[in-house]
């Protein structure tokens, strides 16, 4: 193995999982999140040599970002996608819960499903600095990084994310559950 590719499966390779998970929410496919980190790490690959070190999650991510971005501009998608059906899973996994309430578990995986569909409804600016930085736990620097946006505009689009969601919350999850339009 050369020391270029063992280079970059130690700085590049921990950081898939945050690529997948921020590909999931671009796309909101599982199909299209697969195929843009696929790209995403052959193009990080190709041009690693260009890489100057440094954390290597906010070069990765920016990659998936862009690939995203191409991806969409190359099928010309409006970024509608369908909503999943309504016997499918939202989750990536199954809900593991120590409490053997069923009453419990069901409350819970439907704030999960609510959460995912108020995440994914948000608008593409709010949703992806919303992902990396509470998902990803990315610092408003990294953020910057990674989508070429100032600190200033991540700042600003984070907030509105946060009070978007929580306008979204409680409308549409607080108000049907106490009753209220």
């Amino acid at each position: 193995m050369n020391d270029q590719r063992r280079r970059f499966e130690a700085q590049v390779l921990p950081h898939l999982d945050a690529a997948h998970n921020l590909a999931r929410w671009l796309a909101r496919s599982p199909d299209g999140a697969d195929d843009i980190v696929q790209e995403a790490i052959l193009r990080a690959f190709r041009s690693f040599d260009g890489f100057r070190g440094g954390d290597a999650k906010p070069w990765l991510l920016a990659i998936v970002r862009n690939c995203f971005f191409t991806t969409v501009a190359q099928t010309r998608q409006k970024m509608h996608v369908p909503l999943p059906e309504e016997n499918a899973s939202n989750d990536d996994g199954p809900l593991v819960d120590k409490s053997p309430d069923p009453e419990f578990t069901a409350i819970r995986a439907e704030q999960s499903r609510n959460l995912d569909q108020i995440v994914a409804g948000l608008p593409p600016e709010f949703r992806e600095v919303l992902v990396l930085r509470e998902m990803e736990d990315l610092s408003y620097r990294d953020i910057a990084q990674a989508t070429g946006a100032p600190i200033g505009t991540v700042m600003s689009r984070l907030a509105r994310a946060r009070a978007l969601l929580k306008e979204r919350w409680l409308r549409d999850v607080e108000g049907v559950r106490h009753g209220m339009p």
